[in-house]
């Protein structure tokens, strides 16, 4: 089931902007401390490095990626996550906006 909101968050308000705007999120808190952002990758390719192990979880659009290490792309949908580890690199590849929550471990 695609997560579609999460209720007495604390939000920052400025954008986290990457790669001249082909991304761009928020950065939120849930009442127990855990840290997440949510946001939109537009369509480009990019390489997304990781310190923490991350939790990709589509909302909205698609997108393909490539974990480090492997040469394979994978396609991920609206409700659909993918793990990607920690201290580590992604690619992604998205032709359509591709929405997302970020859950990081």
């Amino acid at each position: 089931m695609t997560t579609t909101s999460f209720p007495n968050v604390t939000l920052t308000t400025a954008a986290n902007v990457y790669f001249d705007g082909k991304c761009v999120s928020h950065s939120f808190t849930l009442p127990d401390g855990t840290k997440k952002s949510v946001g939109v990758v537009l369509p480009s390719t990019l390489t997304f490095n990781t310190g923490a192990p991350e939790i990709m979880e589509c909302v909205g659009g698609s997108c393909e990626y490539k974990l480090a290490g492997s040469e394979a792309w994978v396609t991920s949908s609206a409700g659909e996550k993918f793990n990607v580890p920690g201290n580590s690199k992604f690619e992604i590849r998205v032709g359509e906006a591709y929405h997302y929550i970020c859950h990081f471990g």
